[in-house]
């Protein structure tokens, strides 16, 4: 499964290349490729991901793809309590604070 790896401009130094004369200068990604294209020889990466970390990319792909505000349930709450119909239920909040925070402790 490949992964993808953001945050690094390709503008900046990859490696140092090696020159005839034992120097070393800084390369960017085109002069490496160009540089193994003319040696003949290809490489490649491989990365291997922990089930955790695997775990923490499909959390993130779903956190990207949910809606941060769900507009609708927004929009009907508004009115209620523009129109003072809005009811508030302690108990049904009291019961969910609760099961909140035995979830935290049993984490701990």
């Amino acid at each position: 499964m490949p992964a993808k790896i953001s945050g690094y401009p390709a503008t900046e130094p990859v490696a140092p290349l090696k020159v005839s004369n034992g120097s070393s200068v800084a390369a960017d990604k085109s002069q490496i490729e160009s540089s193994a294209a003319a040696a003949g020889s290809q490489t490649s990466d491989q990365v291997t991901l922990t089930n955790s970390a695997r775990s923490l990319q499909k959390l993130s792909e779903a956190v990207a793809q949910s809606p941060v505000v769900d507009a609708a349930k927004v929009a009907s709450v508004k009115q209620a309590v523009d129109s003072g119909t809005y009811q508030i239920d302690a108990g049904s909040i009291a019961d969910k604070m609760l099961r909140y925070e035995k979830g935290l402790a049993k984490a701990s």
